[in-house]
């Protein structure tokens, strides 16, 4: 059975840094594709970076292309997402989101089958 479990999600200053951890557990990560999505209050869930399965392809949405960075350890079946410069519109609920297989591009809810419960992150003097 397939789950994953984020963490690292906290209360941070515009302008600083957090790191989400994505731990997998029912498939090695390098053979699915693993994306990040968010979702703020009263709005759609968007997808925010993708990891493709093999040689593990990055995407960024515009929004966060420069300040976001997805990583991958294959040896702890975990993806990161490592996010710079953080402003008050990254505030949201992060998931963490798989799919046996390769995707390309930005990520979009519908392609994932596998989802965690996500991490509250909140950007806010």
């Amino acid at each position: 059975q397939v789950h994953l479990v984020e963490s690292g999600g906290e209360l941070v200053q515009p302008g600083g840094s957090l790191r989400l951890s994505c731990a997998v557990s029912g498939f090695a990560v390098d053979y699915g594709t693993i994306g990040w999505f968010r979702q703020a209050p009263g709005k759609e869930r968007e997808g925010v970076s993708s990891i493709s399965s093999g040689r593990g392809h990055t995407y960024y949405a515009d929004s966060v292309k420069g300040r976001f960075t997805i990583s991958r350890d294959n040896a702890k079946n975990t993806v990161y997402l490592q996010m710079n410069s953080l402003k008050a519109e990254d505030t949201a609920v992060y998931y963490c989101a798989a799919v046996l297989g390769v995707r390309v591009g930005v990520p979009t809810p519908y392609e994932y089958d596998y989802w965690g419960q996500g991490t509250q992150v909140t950007v806010s003097l």
